[in-house]
């Protein structure tokens, strides 16, 4: 198909979800939503309007490659522990769970093994865009029942490595004897891929990150960062494996990086443009009247899922001694199949999955996806009803645990924003508690001055709000603004306050008359630089007049 008729589908395509996102933003909807309608509306299946369908899904690889690769980035071992062992476990057993029954759900409508296993890897996966993107802007990302959530994605995240191959090697071809030597190939192909990338990642990839021309052009690490991680998901391409593995290795083997937050930051554009190519072109594989043909099939479909995976959440987190109302809370955000899914559910199609089957799956899919929101929403009101019913009933016990003693409040911690004189200065009165101290700057040298004291530190630019999401800036007690440009300074501290607005935020104001624009961005406190330079020379100037009079005396 002609180049140019492709990028005109493309357009139509993104207009049409800009238009839709903006309306479900309108009516407090995750735009997700108006992505997947745009595939739908203009799709094979409804008005035709996108005839290189398959040219936009194949585009669309690359932003499910990128989304990997991104969630790779923030996979560190710190963070991990900040989740605590309540949703790292959970997040576990409740794959594993979830899969076990979808599968043996599937065995009892007569589908056989191979199929009923993939169908179980499919519903075991929520969606990490949609739930992630609700809690934040509810701000309830840091609760209780947000943050075992959040734990539990994570590790649906990492599984969707595993369960690809999973899926792929059921859809192979032959005796019991020839899938499980294919299934030995497979992995040993995904094992020397990692072997290779690690090499790659902990020998090559940070020397040239430390080239000085790199250190001194923000576009250089981009383009690398972009490089290795396109170049991870071609080369698991090559090797018959999917392309999200060798993207996700990539990144979570470019997260021990310094530059890790920023490269983040700076691939979310295009990250935004192919993830919602990728949204869209789900939406293609929708049929509307199929859907209204089969809706008996997919009610029934969908409410087993909801109501099947908040169950599995509810009781894995209560065996982790979460609360009743939280783990209840924690299943119904849950209450969904993801966008990975899709992803299992393309590889197995017309093998272990067949096209009434996936389109089946693909209805469910996208009817728990447009209730999520309403999920979310109503998670804490609608659990503890709920639990309060059941103890009415006596099904469950009153009393069974308080919530403090279910989960340690985070603590809170200082960020400091900019390390050059002005900051160091600041760092080094904290030098004592360094493991509560984060440092941002944008210099790779001021942070290494950084880590030397014992602070965390990231490579970023605090006017990112991904950068300062990754750093916590949402749970700190304070954040100190220390750059000298006042237009940058006061840009951050509006964001830090439109992000996190309970934060206290001390800014350093260059010059007096940007004292009041500081103030005006959000800032509790501005330091005048000029002002305090003023009254340093005054107490001088005193102290020398004071010095003379007590000489002239003596004199005298």
């Amino acid at each position: 198909m002609d180049l140019w008729s492709v990028l005109f589908d493309i357009l139509i395509l993104l207009l049409t979800a800009l238009v839709l996102g903006v309306l479900c933003e309108r009516l407090r909807q995750s735009p997700i939503l108006g992505y997947l309608a745009a595939g739908t509306l203009l799709g094979p299946n409804s008005l035709q309007v996108v005839s290189s369908a398959t040219e936009v899904s194949s585009l669309a690889e690359l932003g499910v490659a990128l989304l990997l690769f991104t969630i790779g980035l923030e996979f560190s071992w710190h963070r991990l522990r900040r989740l605590g062992i309540a949703a790292l476990g959970g997040g576990v057993a409740q794959v594993i769970v979830t899969m076990g029954l979808g599968a043996a759900v599937a065995l009892a409508f007569g589908m056989s093994p191979r199929s009923a296993l993939a169908i179980g890897a499919i519903v075991a996966l929520s969606s990490t865009a949609c739930v992630l993107r609700l809690l934040v802007s509810r701000a309830e990302l840091e609760s209780i029942h947000g943050r075992h959530a959040l734990g539990i994605l994570l590790v649906q995240d990492v599984a969707v490595v595993p369960l690809v191959l999973l899926v792929s090697v059921l859809g192979g071809e032959g005796t019991l004897g020839e899938v499980s030597l294919e299934a030995i190939k497979t992995i040993g192909a995904g094992i020397g891929l990692v072997f290779v990338l690690f090499l790659l990642f902990r020998w090559v990839v940070p020397r040239a990150l430390n080239i000085e021309e790199m250190r001194h052009n923000r576009d250089l690490p981009i383009l690398l960062a972009i490089v290795t991680g396109l170049g991870s998901a071609w080369g698991s391409h090559q090797l018959g494996l999917s392309p999200a593995l060798g993207a996700f290795v990539a990144g979570m083997l470019l997260a021990a990086s310094p530059y890790s937050t920023q490269i983040r930051a700076d691939i979310a554009s295009i990250r935004t443009l192919l993830v919602t190519l990728f949204f869209s072109s789900i939406g293609m594989l929708g049929d509307p009247l199929w859907f209204i043909e089969h809706l008996p099939a997919v009610l029934a479909l969908v409410v087993a899922i909801v109501a099947g995976k908040a169950i599995v959440v509810w009781i894995v987190l209560r065996l982790f001694r979460l609360s009743h109302g939280n783990a209840m809370a924690a299943g119904l955000c849950l209450g969904q199949v993801g966008e990975f899914s899709f992803v299992l559910a393309a590889a197995g199609r017309g093998t272990v999955i067949s096209d009434d089957l996936f389109t089946l799956i693909i209805s469910a899919t996208i009817t728990t996806l447009f209730l999520t929101p309403y999920l979310i929403a109503l998670a804490p009101g609608l659990s503890f009803v709920i639990v309060e019913r059941l103890r009415a009933l006596g099904l469950i016990a009153h009393g069974a645990m308080s919530e403090s003693a279910e989960e340690l409040p985070a603590r809170a911690h200082l960020i400091i924003i900019g390390f050059g004189p002005a900051g160091e200065v600041v760092g080094q009165a904290f030098v004592n508690m360094a493991d509560l101290v984060t440092v941002v700057d944008l210099n790779p040298a001021m942070l290494h001055k950084a880590q030397r004291l014992g602070f965390t530190g990231s490579i970023g630019d605090a006017m990112h709000a991904d950068v300062l999401e990754h750093i916590g800036v949402s749970t700190a007690s304070t954040v100190v603004v220390t750059i000298p440009d006042p237009a940058a300074a006061s840009a951050i501290v509006a964001l830090i306050r439109s992000i996190a607005p309970d934060v206290y935020i001390i800014a350093r104001a260059r010059y007096h008359r940007f004292y009041a624009e500081l103030l005006a961005s959000g800032a509790h406190e501005v330091i005048d630089e000029e002002q305090f330079v003023g009254a340093r020379l005054a107490a001088r100037l005193r102290r020398r007049l004071r010095s003379d009079e007590r000489l002239k005396r003596i004199e005298g």
